[in-house]
């Protein structure tokens, strides 16, 4: 993995902070520690520090060592998971039911390694703000930190982002073509039909055999309704309803969601989930109410910015081991808020592992700490690329 050789001098530094990082996982927007690291390191390498948006956001500011009044953002994420870790790691999570099961640890050091090697050599015209970013996982951080007015603050033309992805070799990226990741809506069904004994159900109206009719249906809503080239996925999480064996409930909860690339067919299943639910619930005799909430926004790449993305990646790791035409994943991600203000482009780094399981939100996830100086130097070769030293 050919990496800036300054950034492997210190892979021993950042792998020790790595680790750090992971044993002490924090939640979404309980990143008082983790915080408190950033900002200490980055006014250890003499970046300015502004926290509190968002929470406990974090931003450090840098000026390159020429002029110009362009400015970039590099953005990474700090929260960990509510997940008991299960490995057997001298770093293992100290704080129970909390993990770094998804890499943001080896984020925030990876971009900690690029603002400690841009800040010794300032070898860019303009100014790169970097960004550690709380809540990312479900709490909309990155909406937080922009209410806050992140980007008011620190106005920027182009923010990028990168995640590691198991699935991928290390020493590979891949950098997508427009949309990276879903949108993800959650829905809450309730029905209400009317409590009877179990043993006496044509005395009242029953939510658990209406929620079952709901759940079947709700399927074809993608495949029958929805073109098979247009990605989308409907997932019926959680159903709750009564407390014992002998009664059938007045209530059933359902819980869910779903996922789309295009606002066409966001639009459009909600709709039609609406139709399905209120219509099948009164066929049985009964009520139903869906809340339908607009959660992460599609992640989708510019397309000037993907190509210096691409271009800094292939200079890298070489233009066969950058891939671009892998799909767009189907999970979320709350850079998508950012994306749909700022052009920008989020880009996959490989760290390998998913053959052993260890895949993201997994337990016995770990980051592998071999690809930290790929990843910044991803980074520093980002901010050099786009704010070139004038001659």
């Amino acid at each position: 993995m050919p990496v800036v050789n300054r950034i492997a001098d210190f892979h021993a530094d950042m792998t020790a902070w790595r680790r750090d990082l992971h044993a002490h996982p924090e939640l979404a927007y309980e990143e008082h520690r983790t915080a408190d690291m950033v900002a200490s390191k980055l006014a250890e390498f003499g970046i300015g520090v502004r926290r509190g948006l968002g929470g406990t956001g974090v931003v450090g500011t840098l000026r390159g060592s020429g002029g110009g009044g362009r400015a970039i953002g590099l953005r990474a994420d700090m929260d960990a998971l509510p997940i008991q870790e299960a490995n057997d790691v001298p770093h293992v999570s100290r704080n129970p039911g909390r993990m770094h099961a998804c890499g943001h640890d080896g984020h925030t050091t990876m971009l900690l390694g690029a603002a400690r090697y841009l800040a010794e050599t300032r070898n860019f015209d303009g100014t790169v703000h970097f960004i550690f970013q709380p809540a990312e996982e479900g709490r909309a951080g990155a909406r937080a930190m922009m209410a806050d007015g992140l980007f008011r603050e620190f106005p920027v033309e182009a923010v990028y982002g990168l995640h590691n992805w198991p699935e991928l070799e290390p020493g590979t990226m891949t950098v997508h073509d427009g949309p990276v990741m879903a949108a993800a809506d959650q829905i809450e069904i309730t029905v209400t039909g009317q409590g009877a004994h179990a043993a006496m159900p044509h005395l009242g109206v029953d939510p658990i055999a209406v929620a079952a009719q709901i759940v079947t249906a709700a399927q074809t809503l993608v495949s029958r309704s929805t073109d098979p080239l247009d990605a989308a996925v409907l997932s019926i999480t959680t159903i709750n309803a009564g407390s014992t064996f002998n009664v059938i409930p007045a209530e059933a909860r359902l819980t869910g969601t779903v996922r789309s690339f295009r606002p066409e067919t966001q639009d459009r299943l909600e709709a039609q989930l609406r139709r399905l639910v209120t219509g099948i619930a009164a066929a049985m005799g009964a009520t139903a109410d869906l809340v339908y909430r607009r959660g992460y926004p599609v992640t989708r790449n510019s397309a000037a910015e993907t190509e210096v993305a691409a271009g800094v990646a292939a200079r890298l790791v070489g233009a066969e081991r950058l891939r671009r035409d892998l799909p767009p994943s189907m999970g979320a991600e709350d850079f998508g808020f950012m994306l749909a203000e700022i052009p920008g482009c989020y880009a996959w780094i490989g760290q390998g592992g998913s053959a052993l399981g260890c895949t993201l939100h997994n337990p016995r996830y770990d980051f592998n700490d071999d690809i930290l100086p790929l990843g910044a130097s991803y980074w520093a070769t980002l901010v050099e690329t786009t704010l070139p030293r004038s001659p």
